[in-house]
């Protein structure tokens, strides 16, 4: 049974014809590397980018990582020798493809079927390889709930701001930030909240995409906390100075997870026998119950997930 609930906190992309920034990217602390074919990728430089791709994925080096490779969109005619070439020659040793510009549910039932019949060719366990879908247009949103349930390997659906922005005719030219003129609210609000609901409804990740101005640290943590704070799983890090930030942002505090732990700690204990098989208890002033012990399951699967350590212990009270 493949896990698809891995950790994403930080979705570093990483040129596919970049031999360079490859090696570089297997030191970083990423919780996922995707090698791309698509925009980071010149045109003439996809053919040979697909081998550099296969030869890195199977030289290995990715321990703790999640390893993605980003085809390109079904619009172009590069998509099916992606596929072919990178899944038949790495298949192995890769976890997802990410499909760009996703519009309808059909083109993720193309790229499921695809990836059958290579893994049925070449002896890889069937479903293995899972699919990471981003929504980058208008019709990608109207469509997302289709999309989010169009194939058991879909493992993240994915916020892709650029794209949008340009499809949706909004005035702006820096990627993630607000519009000017748009000084009430948050104009991306209503596209994270469509993109998450799909997502929880399938028990798939939300990821947010990119934050251009690498440079501007202080930015990316802003921009990657409304999406963190919304429940989003992780978010797109394009430059290895926002590492840190993403992998924080989307990471609960110390005392959270703590916290979350001794909820869940407590509450088995009170609806024990022993606990006297209470539905509803006392943990210090709070009150906790099944509602309690279901959003602090959330909390504990993202610090656990990180490889957060406990530095708090609840224990039972004396008799």
């Amino acid at each position: 049974m493949v896990d698809r609930r891995r950790s994403r906190r930080s979705c570093l992309a990483v040129p596919g014809s970049s031999q360079k920034m490859i090696d570089k990217a297997r030191t970083l602390p990423a919780d996922q590397v995707f090698l791309d074919l698509e925009d980071a990728c010149a045109p003439l430089a996809k053919p040979a980018a697909r081998k550099t791709i296969v030869a890195a994925l199977n030289e290995g080096g990715w321990e703790g990582k999640t390893r993605v490779v980003r085809v390109n969109d079904l619009t172009t005619e590069w998509t099916y020798r992606d596929v072919v070439e990178v899944v038949e020659g790495a298949g192995a040793n890769l976890d997802c493809i990410m499909l760009p510009k996703v519009q309808t549910a059909d083109q993720i039932a193309w790229l499921d079927l695809t990836l059958t019949q290579i893994e049925k060719t070449m002896g890889y366990e069937v479903g293995k390889i899972g699919i990471e879908a981003q929504i980058e247009n208008a019709k990608g949103l109207v469509e997302v709930d289709a999309i989010a349930t169009a194939s058991p390997r879909i493992e993240t659906i994915i916020f892709g701001p650029a794209d949008f922005m340009a499809s949706i005719n909004m005035k702006s030219l820096v990627v993630g930030e607000q519009p000017p003129g748009y000084d009430v609210g948050d104009a991306y609000h209503y596209i994270l909240m469509r993109i998450l609901m799909a997502a929880r409804a399938t028990d798939v990740q939300a990821i947010d995409g990119p934050y251009l101005q690498i440079k501007d640290v202080d930015g990316f943590r802003r921009v990657a906390g409304r999406s963190a704070a919304l429940g989003f799983d992780g978010k797109w890090v394009l430059h290895p100075g926002q590492l840190d930030a993403a992998n924080e942002s989307y990471s609960p505090n110390q005392h959270d997870y703590d916290h979350a732990e001794n909820i869940l700690d407590a509450y088995d204990w009170f609806t024990s026998e022993a606990g006297g098989k209470r539905g509803a208890a006392m943990l210090g002033d709070e009150m906790i119950d099944e509602a309690s012990r279901k959003m602090a399951l959330v909390i504990s699967a993202k610090g656990r997930a990180a490889g957060m350590a406990r530095t708090d212990r609840w224990t039972p009270p004396e008799s």
